[in-house]
């Protein structure tokens, strides 16, 4: 599907492309898609049993996005248990802690892209 859809776009005029795969934590983990980097979406309400259950995806990502974290006081995700889960799959994982609600994080993670795509024009 991939391949198809980026017959459509002039890659030459391109500095970025996120590829978003909804569903669970499996499936992008087991394919390659020549990306340059994974990152993967922790979604407070989700459980911070996700790194010790979906290994795979935590261990391939350069990423994780620790993600609405405005809620974690009310949400009994316990932040320490999954951030030494994910310290045991992927200790050089970078993570950024976000909050599209209260504008937390979003300028770090930003900034991060945008370094990631000076350093690959240079």
């Amino acid at each position: 599907m991939l391949q198809n859809a980026l017959e459509h776009f002039n890659l030459d005029e391109l500095d970025l492309l996120i590829i978003e795969n909804v569903g669970n934590l499996v499936c992008p983990a087991t394919f390659d898609l020549g990306e340059d980097a994974k990152i993967v979406v922790l979604s407070i309400p989700e459980g911070d049993d996700k790194p010790a259950k979906y290994p795979g995806i935590f261990r391939r990502a350069k990423v994780l996005l620790l993600n609405k974290i405005d809620l974690l006081e009310v949400s009994g995700f316990n932040k320490e248990k999954a951030l030494a889960d994910l310290a045991e799959i992927n200790s050089d994982i970078r993570i950024f802690e976000t909050s599209a609600t209260k504008n937390q994080g979003l300028d770090e993670w930003c900034n991060w892209l945008v370094e990631k795509v000076q350093e690959k024009q240079a």
